[in-house]
């Protein structure tokens, strides 16, 4: 790979990864990238490195600018394994580098190496470290999303060095937004943002309110937005930011996703007159069948939406394993600002539709109740009832919608 001049003597010597479909459970059918940036000043600076698996590409990028054992400053923006386990190749490069991290970096990266032999400085925030022509400022974002990670502010070239945050997995041929929406399309990089969001950051919503009213507050000027993973905002960081405080404040569009799974198809045909009822009542709509669909993009779908209906035939007196672990996985992103009910057929013994409720309460979610239950398969009079069950859960989103 060859470096990216992001502003003169600034570099992405990053590595794009085409192939990979799965990121710890979390479906990236579009790949990532794994961005990291070289600054040529009087001290060289690193910041970041790219998981192991390409730290060969990592380095010949930066062969591409210049012998990396000229290389003073390694900062460490943070830990996860995607962006710092080539660090032990960039230091048998650089061996008199420093490394910058935070003290919470520096006591997770020595339970994978010995830090022993590295120069090591931890930072807090508003430390800064001047490289020459070049002043950089420390943020700590502990919980976005780890707990030892943080930012970096180039002052002079106001550009946020902004780690996992503000990223999307998208593996491209073009570093930058402007090009992005010109070879493909801002629908499809906006999406991207919100997939990022749902499945990775929407736990910490408060944290990154409160993060972004920090900078606002230290008066940064940000003219460019370099994550650790997919596109670089050069032309709209102010968008991707506000996109962020939206999604931090809840918002989603007026909708409702039904994301269910099926047995011998009785929910399935339960779903359809639910999701007639909710249209006819002027509420858009979605339906999703977990098992052919990957857990990413329900959680997504359900993110987007301001109402989910979740259906589940009865197992065993519970949840259909699929659904169960949807939900598992969905109270562990810790939702907020949505409202919840759940459907489905059962045979001798229900069950499955109790649970489920539960587990909306698990979460603090807003429900609509009771749900709706219906023995084997659904009758004409059952489907009309399904059709009345959509129609008023949607006038209940309706309601709860307007308190956002």
């Amino acid at each position: 790979m060859k470096a990216v001049e992001l502003r003169k003597d600034i570099y992405w010597v990053g590595a794009i990864d085409w192939a990979i479909r799965d990121f710890h459970g979390y479906m990236t059918p579009l790949g990532t990238t794994y961005n990291n940036y070289l600054i040529m000043d009087d001290e060289i600076t690193l910041i970041d490195t790219v998981k192991y698996d390409f730290s060969d590409v990592t380095i010949k990028g930066i062969r591409s600018v210049v012998d990396p054992s000229r290389i003073k400053n390694v900062v460490i923006n943070h830990i996860e394994n995607d962006h710092a386990t080539s660090i032990d190749k960039i230091m048998e490069l650089a061996p008199s580098a420093t490394i910058y991290i935070t003290e919470k970096g520096r006591k997770g990266l020595e339970r994978f190496f010995d830090l022993s032999k590295w120069n090591m400085k931890t930072v807090k925030s508003g430390d800064t470290l001047s490289i020459g022509r070049r002043t950089l400022l420390f943020i700590e974002t502990p919980m976005l999303h780890w707990p030892d990670s943080m930012m970096t502010y180039i002052k002079e070239e106001k550009i946020l060095v902004s780690q996992d945050g503000f990223g999307q997995h998208i593996a491209s041929a073009v570093r930058f937004d402007d090009e992005f929406v010109t070879c493909q399309s801002a629908a499809e990089l906006e999406g991207a943002v919100v997939d990022y969001y749902a499945n990775i950051l929407m736990p910490f919503g408060q944290i990154i309110k409160t993060k972004i009213s920090e900078i606002q507050k230290l008066g940064l000027e940000i003219e460019m937005i370099a994550p650790d993973h997919g596109i670089i905002w050069r032309t709209s960081p102010e968008k991707v930011m506000q996109m962020y405080l939206d999604m931090a404040n809840g918002k989603s569009d007026l909708s409702v996703s039904i994301i269910y799974d099926t047995m011998w198809h009785s929910t399935e045909k339960m779903s359809l007159p639910i999701m007639q009822g909710v249209k006819d009542e002027g509420v858009e709509c979605k339906v999703i069948k977990l098992r052919a669909t990957p857990m990413s993009v329900a959680v997504k779908e359900f993110w987007k939406s301001r109402g989910c209906l979740v259906g589940t035939p009865t197992l065993n007196n519970i949840m259909y394993p699929t659904v169960a672990e949807f939900l598992t996985h969905l109270r562990g992103l810790r939702p907020k600002g949505r409202i919840a009910g759940a459907f489905g057929s059962f045979g001798w013994g229900g069950g499955a539709v109790k649970e489920a409720y539960e587990e909306f309460k698990r979460m603090g979610l807003e429900t609509f109740e009771p749900g709706l239950q219906i023995l084997y398969k659904p009758s004409l009079e059952d489907e009309t009832k399904c059709y009345d069950f959509g129609r008023e859960f949607a006038k209940k989103v309706k309601e709860y919608h307007q308190r956002f």
